[in-house]
């Protein structure tokens, strides 16, 4: 049986790729704490993370796609412009050998930010 890696940092994340997907990760990566500068970063369910008020997204490499995962919501806001890769109720592949739409990834990025601060202020109100 093989045994499971564990990852401290997404830096360790990162350097467990070849360098054309460790590429891809930091711009991802870069990506995402430009849309969302106050998101702390962490490895959860063994895949680079973000959150701020809870998860916003999480990402990782695999062995023909990337896989982005901004919850649900972050997939149903933005169902027209992510409609031409696969997704699934929480998840979003980028096939490798394809652009990556960072411009996209932005937005939904800074769409769960502002989803995540709403749902932290409405439970303050409580």
């Amino acid at each position: 049986m093989q045994e499971k890696i564990t990852y401290t940092s997404i830096d360790e994340y990162i350097s467990a790729f070849s360098p054309e997907i460790q590429e891809i990760l930091q711009k991802l990566r870069e990506v995402i704490k430009e849309s969302a500068p106050d998101a702390k970063e962490k490895i959860s369910y063994a895949m680079p993370t973000f959150e701020q008020h809870g998860n916003l997204v999480h990402f990782a490499a695999f062995k023909n796609h990337i896989g982005f995962y901004p919850a649900p919501d972050g997939i149903t806001q933005f169902q027209d412009e992510v409609a031409e890769y696969h997704a699934s109720k929480g998840t979003l592949q980028f096939p490798l050998g394809k652009p990556i739409p960072y411009e996209l990834i932005s937005r939904i990025v800074k769409y769960r930010v502002a989803r995540n601060l709403e749902k932290a202020k409405s439970k303050k109100k409580k």
